[in-house]
């Protein structure tokens, strides 16, 4: 089984210190309502203005703290801890402000990576934005009559899945149970999934196995089981087998290369469940394709492809 080596998790922490702290490129999700709105990224978010984009910035900043968290950081471990002490309440409130004032900014896959960023960091170093994040949860999710299926930042299940994860982990009945009850709204019923037609062009998440993962946290393992045959009868070729990336300085087409461990890290999850040996094969798989090219030295891939990579291995 592939693993987390000492080498590989300095390695990524190493790269990901360097992206949260590199400003430019950056392709803002801001909305511009005026002049004053014209503002550095560093300016709107100090806390989250590396790494090509807010969300990217965020999850990098959990595989900082998520390897700090198992000991593996090695050489980085200092580089590690002072990035993460950046995070300083000053800098947080602006964060917490802009979410309150967008609130539909990065819904909900920035959401998500918020939430999973702070279950990893001691203490209430987030407080303020996790707030914020879960007050727009609660004011978006009466609204979300139907879910987004795609294979990209909205998918609807991601979301849910790390809002859950979160929820359970601080003990937020009250956030858990709307969070479950549009899982089950969205997805329960759901049958004879398309997953043939996957993947999309674009995707680094499996809109199928994205799904699958999400069920697996709202059903017990009986439950899941008849859902699991249900929702897809025969594991079509195009689930089981990596993608191929062809161009990997394409900021587009070297998602794919995320989608390899995105699906290893749903596989795995699926697996734990089921007990599944072909589960666990198949995300084995998509881990030795996607491996190899985990520091290809493009900037469209590296400035977040690492985070991924953590969730599949750990």
């Amino acid at each position: 089984m592939t693993t987390l080596d000492d080498r590989l998790a300095e390695r990524l922490a190493r790269t990901a210190a360097d992206n949260i702290g590199r400003e430019y490129p950056n392709a803002p999700g801001h909305l511009l309502r005026g002049p004053s709105d014209l503002l550095s990224p560093r300016e709107l978010h100090p806390c989250f203005y590396g790494s090509y984009d807010w969300h990217s910035c965020v999850h990098q900043h959990w595989l900082l703290a998520r390897l700090l968290g198992l000991g593996r950081a090695g050489s980085e471990t200092k580089a590690a801890a002072g990035a993460l002490a950046a995070l300083t309440p000053e800098k947080v409130e602006i964060e917490a402000a802009y979410l309150r004032d967008h609130p539909a900014f990065e819904r909900t896959y920035g959401w998500a990576w918020l939430l999973k960023l702070a279950d990893e960091l001691d203490g209430d170093v987030l407080a303020p934005a996790v707030v914020a994040v879960r007050d727009n949860w609660m004011t978006h999710l009466p609204d979300a009559t139907y879910p987004i299926r795609a294979g990209t930042h909205a998918n609807s299940a991601f979301g849910l899945a790390l809002a859950i994860d979160h929820a359970r982990l601080v003990g937020d009945d009250p956030f858990e149970r709307p969070l479950v009850a549009r899982a089950l709204a969205w997805f329960a019923t759901d049958r004879d999934y398309p997953a043939h037609l996957e993947p999309g062009g674009d995707d680094f998440l499996s809109g199928a196995l994205m799904e699958a993962s999400l069920m697996t946290r709202v059903l017990d393992a009986g439950a899941f089981a008849a859902w699991w045959a249900a929702f897809l009868p025969s594991v079509p070729a195009a689930l089981r087998e990596p993608a191929a990336v062809t161009d990997r300085a394409d900021p587009k087409l070297v998602h794919l290369d995320g989608l390899n461990f995105s699906r290893a890290w749903c596989w795995r999850t699926i697996a734990a469940v089921t007990r599944g040996a072909a589960a666990e094969a198949a995300a084995e798989r998509h881990l030795e394709a996607a491996m190899p090219h985990l520091f290809s030295g493009e900037y469209a891939g590296e400035h977040w492809i690492g985070s991924f990579a953590l969730l599949a291995l750990t």
